[in-house]
């Protein structure tokens, strides 16, 4: 590449940015003065905006981009010097040739000066429709200003050809930012960054431990300088001979020496720590501020669109935004942008309603969609309303029912919240007919996978008549998360915030038993319990301690209480993503590290909430007990059953249970050998024909594992020839038991003869 070329595209790159930052002023200085077409301020802010692309555009050489910027720039002087009010129509074509010039700043844009001879067309037609040709013709030279209209006839009108709207640039490039210098840094290179600031940050905490040794040691030296002062004091009234009192004098001399140093080198750690502290929280910040963009720049072009929507749809909507200067991570916002994007669709094809009916309603004409950000709590907070109709509660019943989603008797008692749910439902829709805008059934359940993503929530709240609320809660940076963290079996562990509900403790004694499962009652509800330590798999702590630490952990409409061990305390941690060979890791995210260096995991709350359901739903969710009880139940024998037969599975678990054995259950062989792993267990009854694993496979697998080979196996099988009984046997199974012939005794006292009774 030649330097005339290197400067060439230097220059076409600089006034892409360039085109990009004005277009935005256009854009909105245009909304404007649709509202008020004569507000001297926005006209001269556009005037300018237009003029600066038009000098741009002759200094790189794009005629075209010349040609547009002029025209428009001579509509607007116009509408300065009164000699025009700007109209709809003027207002389309401006907002028209805003596009143009976006996509003829982009090198490679099909959109761009294609479009052009129509678009100058439509612009002499609308500043002078007597002259309109000859306005068009002399607009396409640039050079030259626009020749007073002609008198001929004009020929008709060329027909409009519109360009695509320009797609906004990611958060990140120069949009305007004054004199403040750019420069491009990879988001790779910002992550790597921020982790090495955070590392440095843990590491200065280290420092900690050896200044506090210093300072003991200290003490220490201090107290062997008072005692020699005393040995001294002894010997000089003994009548020691004089050189062992120099000797001593020496030994004190050299002490305070060294004492002294001791004290120059604690008090120099003791600033080295503190600088160091200093600077590593500098480095954070700074790295952390590198990635932090105002919300604005996810609302780029999003004004734009609900006018544009909305004009399509035959309504008057303007969209108003409060916050767009509030600091979010450059990840969060690009994830932000498709939610938002389907939320403002929706408020303005399901929400505002047409002017005509609104206007019956005792509204104003034109309907206004509301979106504020703001910070709380390390989060960011969204709420995106209308003042529109609402959601007509009477036909999103009959929806629900008309889709067998839910009973009619059912569905008449439902809360308006619990209606509301059905919302977010994959493929639901109250729309009858599939348009261009919605009726297709992806909308709000796309948009709360989306926010989920983002670990955060979304809930929808409306009145009547009165238009509808989201409010969406999503970290301010998924770099950082704030946590609770908690100790599970000696390990530390951390639930995001954003996920708790509250933190209490459980009495033992308000520990009810319901339908086989434990709960207790908080707050007008019965919330179930499950143990942290099974479902990490981690050893249970033993204790007597009569009431538990309990997190009540929510997602959507579910809320779980988790025992743990111990509260830590809150923390901000520096979100480390596991290695991808790793794969996911069940019921973990990501990691992190504690002030101490000590590496903590990061719960996968959605996840863990599958794992309960999974637990409860196979029977296999152990019971809490504290105290006498918690030392009887540590001695209890467990047993495994594995069969397909839910059945089956399930008298065989009531049996063994009555008996005092703590039983879990698995519903094939690949589930068996899954449970077998992660859990020890004194017994194992599995059936034969299953799928994915049969029973065959299984024993064969327990019989090949060193750690499993002494686990005692029963068969308990439909099959009852002799072949099969064999087959069984030499696989390894110790006991085999036909189902042709199964009665309780029999397997009662079959599992006594192998394991001996429930209490070891």
């Amino acid at each position: 590449m030649t330097p005339e070329q290197m400067r060439d595209a230097s220059l076409l790159e600089l006034f892409s940015l360039e085109a990009e930052a004005q277009t935005q002023v256009l854009s909105a200085g245009l909304m404007a003065l649709e509202r008020n077409p004569t507000q001297a301020d926005q006209l001269e802010a556009c005037m300018r905006a237009a003029h600066s692309l038009k000098g741009a555009a002759r200094i790189v050489g794009i005629d075209a981009g010349v040609s547009v910027a002029h025209v428009m720039e001579d509509c607007l002087v116009a509408a300065q010097e009164g000699r025009l009010l700007l109209r709809a129509e003027h207002i389309d074509a401006l907002l028209r040739g805003t596009d143009l010039l976006m996509h003829i700043a982009m090198p490679g844009d099909p959109n761009g000066e294609a479009l052009v001879p129509a678009f100058l067309v439509q612009m002499a037609g609308l500043l002078d429709p007597a002259g309109a040709s000859v306005a068009a013709a002399v607009a396409l030279e640039p050079a030259l200003p626009v020749a007073p209209p002609s008198q001929a006839d004009p020929e008709p009108m060329a027909p409009v050809v519109e360009a695509e709207p320009a797609a906004p640039r990611k958060a990140g490039k120069r949009t305007g930012e004054g004199s403040e210098r750019v420069l491009r840094v990879t988001a790779d290179r910002l992550n790597s960054l921020l982790d090495l600031s955070s590392k440095s940050l843990v590491e200065t905490q280290r420092l900690k431990p050896y200044l506090a040794t210093l300072q003991r040691l200290k003490r220490m030296h201090g107290q062997g300088m008072r005692a020699l002062d005393g040995l001294k004091t002894q010997l000089e009234d003994s009548g020691q001979s004089s050189e062992v009192l120099d000797a001593l004098a020496q030994t004190q001399r050299l002490l305070l020496e060294t004492q002294q140093i001791l004290q120059q080198q604690a008090a120099d750690l003791d600033e080295f720590g503190w600088q160091a502290s200093q600077r590593a929280q500098l480095l954070y910040d700074t790295a952390l501020a590198c990635r932090m963009r105002p919300f604005a720049d996810v609302l780029t072009g999003q004004s734009r669109m609900v006018r544009d929507l909305g004009r399509s749809l035959g309504k008057h909507v303007q969209l108003q935004i409060e916050g767009e200067k509030t600091q979010v991570d450059r990840d969060v916002l690009e994830k932000l942008e498709a939610p938002l994007i389907h939320l403002l669709r929706n408020a303005v094809d399901h929400g505002i309603e047409l002017p005509e009916r609104r206007l019956l309603a005792g509204k104003p004409e034109a309907g206004t969609i509301r979106l504020r950000a703001s910070h709380q709590a390390g989060l960011l907070i969204l709420e995106l309303s209308d003042d529109g109709a609402g959601i007509d509660l009477e036909r999103l019943k009959r929806n629900i029912v008309e889709r067998g989603l839910s009973p009619a008797d059912t569905v008449a008692q439902m809360s308006e919240a619990e209606l509301l749910t059905f919302l977010f439902l994959p493929g639901f829709s109250l729309r009858d007919k599939v348009t261009e805008v919605s009726g297709r059934g992806v909308g709000l359940d796309a948009v709360q996978h989306m926010v989920r993503d983002l670990r955060g929530s979304i809930e929808l709240i409306q009145l009547p008549g009165q238009g509808c609320r989201f409010h969406l809660e999503v970290p301010l940076t998924l770099s950082v998360v704030r946590s609770l963290v908690v100790e599970v079996g000696g390990e530390a562990y951390a639930f995001p915030l954003a996920h708790i509900e509250r933190t209490l403790e459980v009495a033992a004694d308000d520990i009810v038993q319901i339908e086989g499962r434990q709960h207790f009652w908080h707050e007008g509800r019965h919330i179930g319990l499950v143990a942290a330590s099974q479902l990490l798999n981690r050893s249970a702590g033993q204790g007597e301690a009569s009431s538990l630490r309990v997190v009540v952990i929510r997602e959507r409409e579910q809320l779980y209480g988790v025992a743990v061990e111990r509260l830590v305390g809150e923390r901000v941690l520096v979100v480390m993503p596991l290695d991808p060979r790793l794969g996911k890791v069940q019921d973990i995210s990501a990691g992190a590290l504690l002030d101490d260096g000590s590496v903590v995991l990061i719960i996968d709350v959605e996840d863990l909430l599958r794992s309960v359901e999974k637990l409860l739903s196979t029977g296999r969710l152990e019971r809490i007990e504290r105290g006498a009880q918690g030392a009887r139940g540590a001695s209890r024998k467990r047993v495994l059953v594995v069969d397909d037969s839910l059945t089956v599975r399930e008298l065989q678990r009531k049996l063994l249970s009555n008996r005092g054995y703590d039983v879990a259950v698995a519903v094939d062989g690949m589930d068996g050998w899954n449970a077998l792993r992660s859990e020890t267990f004194d017994l194992l009854i599995t059936d034969i024909d299953m799928p994915r694993m049969d029973g065959i496979e299984l024993v064969t697998l327990v019989r090949r594992d060193q750690r499993l080979q002494s686990l005692p196996v029963m068969v308990v099988s439909y099959k009852d020839r002799e072949e099969d009984r064999r087959r069984g046997l030499d696989a390894g199974a110790d006991y085999y038991l036909a189902k042709a012939s199964f009665h309780d005794d029999a397997l009662l006292d079959a599992v006594v003869e192998l394991i001996g009774g429930a209490q070891g």
